[in-house]
């Protein structure tokens, strides 16, 4: 039976890294602290059916709306959301909670952010899982290489443009945004009340510039002399993702010390939403390992 969080203990905020972020917290407070990032277009409510089981498990969970989502503070301009600056955030939080280590898991846009964190900040990260998202510094070269996931990532040139996207992404009571949801995952995965959430989060002010600066903040991508993953990883992949093609896992893999990949067919990119059962288990079974 799936466990959805309830929202109703939703509304811790820390101030990190000169911005406030929303969040909501769960489970034992001397639980081994485990981060979860949200991608685009979600917000916390991405992880609803993950937070219930880690908590059961002993963990202290943290599931932030990411700077610029949702209730978290939208600072203008696309440099506010570079890299760098995304994994500040990230050990921010944990420095909030007095946590020297901690796990992080991420999926699409979170993952990003998650794998980046683990390269920068090594001595911090004691475990990583990352679902559906490659590690920036193989995105490029893989792309280069592969010609048909550069078809799949023109979206992203098209996020680029001023004010276009906003006006495109918005029209007609964000049509464009639930398709992205639901035209590209298994048929129920994302339900009315579950929709009506998201366009709640894409309606608050700033909101939907702000998601989109993280893809325009790309190019300034910061440099990362050694993008090695020291920590132990679990890739989890969502077979049938229409965004992302597996050899993303497979290169995001070479760049990890100690790392595996557990494979989930028949899941698209929204692989926590159709598969809880599935990735929970390997959550669950990864961190306490």
């Amino acid at each position: 039976m799936i466990q959805t969080f309830d929202p109703q203990t939703a509304g811790v905020r820390h101030r990190v890294n000169g911005v406030t972020l929303h969040a909501v917290e769960a489970g034992p407070a001397d639980g081994p602290l485990v981060i979860l990032l949200h991608g685009f277009p979600e917000f916390w409510w991405g992880w609803r059916y993950q937070i219930g089981p880690l908590t059961d498990a002993g963990f202290r969970v943290l599931v932030p709306d990411q700077r610029g989502y949702h209730l978290s503070d939208k600072p203008e301009g696309r440099r506010a959301y570079d890299l760098d600056t995304l994994a500040k955030d990230v050990v921010g939080l944990a420095d909030a909670l007095g946590r020297g280590t901690f796990s992080v898991i991420g999926h699409d846009w979170g993952g990003l952010v998650a794998w980046w964190t683990a390269s920068r900040y090594p001595d911090r990260v004691a475990k990583l899982v990352v679902l559906n998202a490659p590690h920036p510094s193989v995105a490029g070269s893989y792309m280069r290489s592969h010609p048909s996931q550069m078809l799949r990532s023109l979206y992203v040139g098209f996020f680029q443009i001023p004010r276009l996207p906003e006006a495109m992404l918005s029209a007609n009571g964000y049509r464009s945004l639930k398709d992205a949801l639901v035209r590209t995952s298994r048929r129920g995965t994302f339900s009315d009340g579950d929709v009506a959430r998201y366009e709640k989060a894409w309606s608050q002010p700033g909101a939907l510039t702000a998601m989109l600066n993280w893809y325009r903040a790309l190019p300034l991508k910061p440099g990362m002399p050694d993008s090695t993953v020291r920590s132990p990883t679990l890739v989890i992949w969502g077979t049938r993702d229409r965004f992302l093609e597996k050899g993303l896992a497979e290169a995001s893999l070479s760049l990890c010390e100690t790392g595996d990949v557990r494979w989930i067919e028949n899941a698209t990119h929204w692989v926590q939403h159709e598969e809880p059962d599935a990735v929970n288990a390997a959550l669950v079974g990864f961190l306490k390992t």
